[in-house]
């Protein structure tokens, strides 16, 4: 697919050569089939969006995306390509959400038109007096617009240079910054998701993840167009509401590529039953694709161990690595090489040392491989420090270089320059961007082990937070799995261990009638409220939550596992720890909300120091 500069010229390419072809199905519940679309049908529709935003705004503009689940969001974010104007999409604001977040996004991009539903429209106009910023936008409700708009459109001069769109991304450790996408760095990041991921004319690509996050748009949306065939999408709702629809789905249009954030294989071990696996049929599945957060060992076990009777096969793991900075995909293995797990010395890593050790030695852990870089791109092991490349068995940061990585941050020179520019001491070469991971490459294999800003620095030992939650989330069956933050704070001059950690709801709440709670609100990525249908069903409890046996195994696990004492540890409400939009723990909010007392706490932080 090299002969194509911009998606422009790839979308007119299918709609020419594959016009019938349907691209794109929408799961309205993650079970029902409630819109397609083929390729001729996309690009009508965002022609007729471009000749709009032609209208409205110049080439090199910004268009604010507002979309729920579906396919508009797919039709106006091809528009804004088609016009030449820069897409942003955002989280989709919910009725009565603060919407100070987006309307920060709004005057960091300096959008002057936003792209929406009618339906969410009418939901945002009644607050406008509240966010001025949000009033002044033009505003334009794309589900309305005929088709017959499109013979107004006129191509625009675009090429592989040219930003495609500003992928807002909070990040883990940082506030909101805008990454500058070429079309260039998509097509080149697509090209390496094909090749690294087997892709052929047998790929049939299924997803849930959110089309406004890099994983869900460039994964998801992108690649299938790239490989000219067809995807199913579904919400994330409707995979958090019943985790094993996302299963069900994939066995009933037999699909090979699909995969997640680490927690979601998590959720559908947890929720899997003899019942609920009798009509699973996994064995087209060929690419599970796991990243986005720490991936851990124990998960694939488990999955593969739970779902080997429905046909999954653990070779279909592929653990990867990405972010935004670099478009999306920097490393994975090879489709049919089952995942890498190196053990190591967990002491020997707490002072940046790979040795090697067995399973059976005390303190050993083991450390999911993100395999190797594909293409032209190189990824280096840089002392964060000196800037030097480290030694194989030291561990440094993940520097990377390539046609993928991105033009810089939005109107952040100096944070461009910081981050998109280095340069290896040593020997010149560069430039390289600076991932603010840690992790090392042994045998060709990058293992990603943690985040540069969160390392927490304890007696002159280094600790990894992702460790301790994981020791945390175990020590007692009322924690949430990947919902606990580890973090340091500075206390008469020395840094002490806190930890936060959300209570299951079912631990913290008896069943109240038969029925249960048939409908509640949950935060899911980055403290935004989600609606949530939970299960009808609670277990009925004999009696409350004893909180401080809950903190007593928290400090103890800790103390046994990491030789470290907890200044205080904070049990917290389901769903109130701040993630990511790819489902990071935002350790620096959590670690704000635990100094100015905001946390959603179900105890008294003073009590548990």
């Amino acid at each position: 697919m090299g002969r194509f500069s911009t998606l422009v010229e790839l979308s007119r390419y299918r709609s020419q050569t594959q016009p019938k072809l349907k691209a794109y199905t929408f799961l309205k519940d993650g079970e029902t089939e409630s819109a397609s679309l083929t390729y001729e049908a996309l690009d009508r529709k965002a022609r007729a969006i471009a000749s709009q935003l032609q209208s409205r705004c110049g080439i090199g503009s910004r268009a604010l995306l507002l979309y729920p689940a579906g396919l508009e969001f797919i039709t106006a974010f091809f528009g804004c390509l088609y016009a030449g104007v820069m897409a942003t999409p955002a989280y989709p604001p919910r009725r009565n959400q603060n919407l100070s977040g987006l309307q920060a996004v709004v005057t960091d991009a300096q959008a002057p038109v936003a792209l929406t539903t009618t339906s969410l429209l009418a939901n945002i106009e009644g607050r406008f007096a509240q966010y001025p910023e949000l009033a002044d936008l033009d505003w334009l409700a794309t589900d309305n617009l005929t088709s017959d708009l499109a013979s107004d459109w006129q191509e625009a001069a675009v090429n592989s240079d040219s930003l495609a769109f500003l992928q807002y991304t909070s990040g883990s450790t940082g506030k909101p910054k805008g990454v500058m996408v070429s079309h260039g760095n998509l097509l080149h990041n697509q090209r390496m998701i094909e090749q690294a991921f087997g892709h052929t004319h047998k790929t049939v690509v299924l997803g849930w993840l959110p089309l406004f996050h890099d994983m869900g748009l460039i994964g998801n949306l992108l690649q299938p167009m790239y490989i000219g065939q067809p995807c199913i999408l579904t919400s994330p709702v409707a995979f958090l509401q019943k985790p094993l629809r996302w299963l069900q789905a994939i066995s009933d249009y037999q699909a090979t590529t699909s995969g997640g954030p680490n927690f979601a294989y998590d959720l559908c071990v947890r929720k899997a039953t003899p019942e609920k696996k009798a009509n699973l049929d996994l064995s087209s599945w060929e690419v599970a694709f796991n990243g986005a957060e720490p991936i851990r060992a124990e998960t694939l076990d488990q999955f593969a161990a739970t779902f080997e009777s429905c046909g999954f096969r653990k070779s279909a793991f592929y653990p990867c690595y990405g972010m935004a900075e670099t478009t999306l995909f920097i490393s994975g293995g090879r489709k049919t090489a089952p995942p890498v797990i190196s053990t190591v010395d967990g002491a020997a890593l707490e002072q940046n040392q790979v040795v090697t050790a067995t399973p059976e030695q005390s303190g050993a852990r083991k450390i999911v491989g993100c395999g190797q870089a594909w293409l032209d791109q190189e990824v280096v092991i840089a002392h964060p420090e000196s800037l030097t490349r480290c030694p194989a068995e030291v561990v440094g940061e993940i520097w990377v270089s390539g046609a993928s990585v991105a033009q810089g941050y939005w109107n952040r020179p100096q944070q461009t320059e910081a981050t998109f520019c280095a340069y290896l001491a040593d020997t010149g070469e560069g430039p390289f961007l600076r991932t603010g991971d840690l992790g090392f490459i042994q045998d060709g294999e990058l293992f990603v082990t943690g985040r540069l800003n969160d390392v927490i620095i304890i007696r002159g030992r280094n600790h990894y937070p992702q460790d301790i939650e994981l020791t945390v989330e175990n020590s007692h069956p009322a924690l949430r799995p990947g919902c606990a933050a580890a973090f340091a704070v500075e206390i008469g001059s020395v840094e002490r261990l806190v930890i936060v950690a959300e209570v299951e709801r079912r631990y913290r709440e008896r069943r109240r009638n038969s029925g249960g709670y048939s409908g509640v609100e949950r935060r899911h990525n980055s403290g935004r409220r989600q609606s949530e249908v939970l299960p009808s069903y609670e277990p009925q409890l004999s009696q409350p939550l004893d909180f401080q046996e809950v903190v007593g195994n928290i400090r103890e696990a800790v103390a046994e596992h990491h030789g470290l004492q907890t200044y205080a540890a904070v049990l917290v409400k389901t769903g109130s720890i701040s993630k990511t939009s790819s489902g990071k723990i935002q350790r620096h909010a959590v670690r704000a909300g635990f100094r100015n007392g905001s946390l959603d706490a179900l105890t008294s932080q003073e009590s548990v120091k």
